[in-house]
């Protein structure tokens, strides 16, 4: 039932052109070769010119087929597997290997013993059966790399990596994906633990999901990736090259750090006083998620359904907030020094637009050539995560053009990272906004 339906679905898929074409040449090549047979007896019973007539037809014959049919089928067949580019490398067990060959070899030639020469030839066979095997198992597989929509800074997340077996007929083995990389990357390379796939079905997809973690906002990008295979006696290692272009937009952490927990109560007692903010009436109880605060844990509720429970408010006035990164570095300030706070910097604003958009606050943010508009946070959450995921220190502003624009700005609550001195803002801006300065933050 198997090879049945292995038959039909081969005729399925084939150039029904392309059989017949391969069919009509088998048979032209099998009349040639009884014309070259009949030629050879029908000279060796003195007929020369039958003979002669059936060499001539049989290389007439011959001679269309090659005209004819040969190119006919050479389109039609896919000779990109034969075109893999291999790489190759003698394993430790190799090595060992071929010394006991060479051994073997050398006892053969000193005694002419004959059962040694047929061992010896039966451990060359084993060698060059491992060479096409593990050659027919890297033939026609191809890969894929699936990475998640979202990418922070050091969490771990999940992708997905998929091997396709195109071959129709045969299974591949023991076959184990790598990333390839590039000398003087900035980033490391997206697999730094190879991927192990012990068993591919012929013609199926199998997939695994892969733990990655990127330590650094950025984009990373991988130019190719590599398919190696030790099959089938782990004598010789084989890989093949496969360019797959695949690159990850990683935004900065949004974890709460040290410092934003040091500035956040100031800036909510000030967002406190300038505007309306969270209600005190309570709208409703909810199951507790890993990113709530614990001071809305209800642990009354929680000691009595057994489970964390958070409380929910009702909201009085939306919160409206410009959330501002001064992105020029302090005059005088060594650049290893300024790279270091502006990274601060940018951490800083990914945690501050993260607190904003789960309180569902109207947010806005600007810095120096980028700015949001003024709308609900969760609509321009991930455009502010993916500036901040390339943004790049400036150098000094001496006409601080930014923080001037501010004091145009319309009176709403701003809050501003700057790595800027004290004293260096203008005093229009003080009434509205919360500052934080990046030296006043421990390193």
């Amino acid at each position: 039932m198997s090879l049945s339906s292995t038959i039909a679905q081969l005729w399925a898929k084939a150039d029904r052109s392309a059989v017949r074409a391969f069919f009509l040449s088998v048979s032209a090549l099998g009349f040639a070769l009884l014309l070259a047979l009949y030629s050879g007896t029908a000279a060796e019973l003195g007929h020369l010119a039958l003979a002669i007539a059936s060499a001539l037809g049989a290389l007439l014959v011959a001679a269309w087929v090659a005209v004819t049919l040969v190119p006919v089928l050479a389109k039609r067949t896919p000779l990109r597997w034969i075109g893999y580019k291999m790489e190759y490398r003698v394993t430790r067990e190799g090595w060992i290997y071929i010394l006991g060959i060479f051994l073997v070899a050398v006892a053969a030639l000193n005694t002419g013993n004959n059962l040694l020469f047929l061992i010896l030839a039966s451990l060359i066979a084993i060698i060059l059966m491992s060479g096409v095997l593990s050659s027919i198992t890297l033939s026609g597989v191809e890969m894929r790399l699936e990475l998640p929509d979202h990418i922070f800074a050091g969490q771990p997340v999940r992708s997905m990596v998929e091997v396709h077996n195109e071959k129709l007929t045969l299974p591949s083995f023991s076959l184990r994906v790598e990333a390839v990389r590039r000398r003087n990357a900035v980033n490391s390379a997206m697999l730094e633990t190879p991927v192990y796939f012990p068993y591919i079905p012929k013609h199926d997809v199998v997939q695994q999901h892969v733990p990655m973690t990127f330590p650094r906002r950025g984009v990373y990008s991988q130019e190719a990736f590599r398919i190696v295979t030790r099959f089938p006696f782990g004598f010789l290692q084989k890989a093949r090259r496969i360019d797959l272009k695949s690159e990850a937009l990683v935004y900065p952490s949004v974890e709460p750090t040290r410092d934003f927990f040091e500035v956040l109560p100031g800036m909510q007692g000030a967002l406190e006083s300038l505007a309306k903010g969270r209600g005190q009436d309570l709208y409703a109880l909810r199951d507790y998620q890993p990113r709530d605060s614990s001071r809305h844990v209800h642990w009354k509720a929680s000691a009595r359904l057994g489970s964390l429970m958070v409380r929910e408010f009702t909201r009085e006035e939306d919160c409206r907030v410009i959330l501002v990164l001064d992105p020029h570095a302090s005059a005088g300030l060594a650049e290893k020094e300024a790279d270091a706070r502006f990274e601060r910097a940018v951490t800083m604003c990914a945690a501050l637009a993260w607190h904003f958009y789960e309180s569902n606050a109207v947010l806005q943010f600007r810095t120096a050539g980028f700015e949001t508009p003024l709308v609900e946070a969760d609509e321009v959450i991930f455009d502010i995560l993916r500036y901040l995921a390339t943004a790049k220190a400036s150098p000094p502003d001496p006409g601080r053009a930014l923080l001037s624009e501010l004091a145009t700005a319309p009176e709403i609550f701003r809050v501003i990272v700057t790595s800027e001195s004290r004293g260096s803002i203008p005093s229009s801006i003080w009434n509205q906004s919360w500052v934080i300065f990046l030296e006043d933050l421990a390193p």
